[in-house]
């Protein structure tokens, strides 16, 4: 009976699955390189949930497979790993790790919770509220980034001050770091700048359908979407799948933490300057004169940060703010991890993978518009769980089109329902640049993101749906 166990299940589990794929091509019909990318995802995706090996090993695997099995040439495969943004994921991490170096991260945290309450749930609705304001201005990446430093904080406190039993604290640390990978991705669904996809639709509709979507026409579309999955996200995340008992969180304790700290000191001053300057240059990038906005990037700006946290003379100990030392923290798995999945997505744009999906939707036109509206949306939910929302959101909404003109309606809620499932998928790390930026804590396993996120998958597919048959025609009324 000890062999079926998970791990030794997915140890055969992933390598069968490549096997079926790979060496019998009347499955799928797909030509040799296309198939070798499938079959290589198969077996990776297996390796990821069931865990035979650690997962950033598992991360390698595109690396090593793609190439031998010509499902794309060895640097393709490889120049994914440095995609810029890995290196945008390094310098937020970088930065997280001078504020908790210097305890800036304990000072956020007791101020945020002075001002929101210290139960687990006041906790929870107020970081929740603002990750997902922040990612309506600035990217979900850039979002979670910010906010992970301050959610692990809030753990810390709690988990010093023993204010939980063990179990009640480690279902308010796996809600409260769920949370900011949640509302970090819902909150991007409300305007058109906050998320690739939404910008994607924008930008097809104006050049293949000549039709301007207004920042003022998205949001009145998606602001709902995004309060409704937020309040089912709070009383899931807190009622449900991480119930906290015993709240005995002190009502007092921030502020009497805040002074024993005493004033900040000035090596607190120049991380705070730096990581609030960085998070500025994340909001108003966007909003510069495109000479300026096109390099001042996500990735240029998070690695100008931490480059800047190695030049800065520390007050305290001897070097500099950050010295290399401190590296040996930073989570260079997670970064790994995240390079096997964009490995893959850049092996689905280079096999061409991904016109073969667009094949398979195309066969949906036999089907009632709302019916193709819910395979649609579960379809690209399923897709963005093992690639990236950019290259789904790229690749289907321009199919979108001529399924709309195929069945004969307006394409707007096919496109809506592709950008909005793009950026829902809830499940894995690899899913959304926020769900990688938190599975890098300890307190997350891949195992509880799956069973965390079925369900926000489900209910997102259903608001998803609702919103694009019955909303979007009176609002996107062209």
């Amino acid at each position: 009976m000890k062999f079926y166990t998970r791990q030794n299940i997915g140890t055969v589990l992933g390598p069968l699955l490549f096997c079926i794929i790979f060496f019998f091509p009347d499955i799928t019909g797909l030509e040799s390189a296309p198939r070798a990318v499938l079959a290589v995802t198969l077996w990776t995706a297996t390796w990821w949930v069931t865990e035979p090996i650690p997962i950033p090993a598992t991360s390698f695997l595109p690396l090593l497979l793609l190439p031998l099995t010509g499902g794309t040439d060895e640097q393709t495969a490889a120049m994914a790993y440095g995609n810029p943004i890995v290196f945008m994921y390094m310098g937020g991490f970088i930065i997280a790790l001078a504020i908790e170096k210097w305890d800036l991260h304990k000072r956020i945290a007791l101020t945020i919770l002075s001002y929101v309450g210290t139960s687990s749930k006041q906790i929870i609705l107020g970081v929740a509220i603002a990750t997902a304001f922040l990612s309506m201005w600035i990217s979900n990446a850039a979002t979670a980034l910010m906010m992970l430093p301050i959610a692990l904080a809030l753990i810390s406190e709690v988990k010093e001050r023993k204010f939980l039993d063990e179990k009640s604290l480690d279902n308010f640390a796996k809600g409260l770091l769920l949370t900011v990978a949640y509302s970090a991705s819902i909150g991007g669904l409300a305007t058109i700048i906050g998320s690739v996809p939404n910008a994607v639709l924008a930008g097809i509709a104006s050049t293949v359908l000549d039709q301007r979507i207004t920042f003022a026409n998205w949001f009145m579309f998606g602001f709902p979407i995004t309060v409704i999955l937020l309040i089912f996200m709070y009383f899931y995340i807190t009622r449900i799948q991480f119930k906290v008992s015993n709240d005995n969180i002190s009502s007092t304790f921030a502020q009497d933490e805040l002074k024993k700290l005493g004033p900040m000191s000035r090596n607190e001053k120049y991380v705070g300057i730096i990581f609030l300057v960085t998070g500025a240059l994340w909001i108003s990038s966007g909003f510069l004169p495109a000479f300026i906005s096109d390099r001042l990037t996500d990735t240029i700006i998070s690695m100008l940060g931490a480059t800047t946290l190695f030049l800065i003379p520390s007050t305290k100990k001897k070097g500099k703010l950050l010295v290399w030392e401190d590296m040996k923290n930073l989570p260079w798995g997670l970064l790994v991890l995240f390079g096997g999945g964009m490995s893959l997505a850049a092996a689905f744009e280079d096999s061409k993978l991904t016109e073969w999906f667009g094949e398979v939707l195309g066969k949906l036109d036999v089907l009632p518009y709302f019916l193709i509206i819910i395979v649609l949306t579960a379809t690209v939910l399923a897709m963005t769980e093992v690639m990236s929302n950019t290259a789904t959101s790229n690749m289907l909404i321009p199919i979108t089109v001529g399924l709309a003109m195929a069945i004969g309606v307006a394409p707007y809620g096919l496109m809506a329902a592709v950008a909005l499932a793009a950026s829902c998928a809830f499940m894995l790390p690899i899913a959304t640049p926020p769900n990688a930026a938190v599975f890098s804590s300890d307190y997350l396993t891949i195992q509880t993101m799956v069973k965390a996120g079925f369900w926000m998958n489900v209910f997102s597919i259903i608001v998803i749906v609702l919103a694009v048959y019955f909303l979007q025609p009176i609002l996107f009324n062209f």
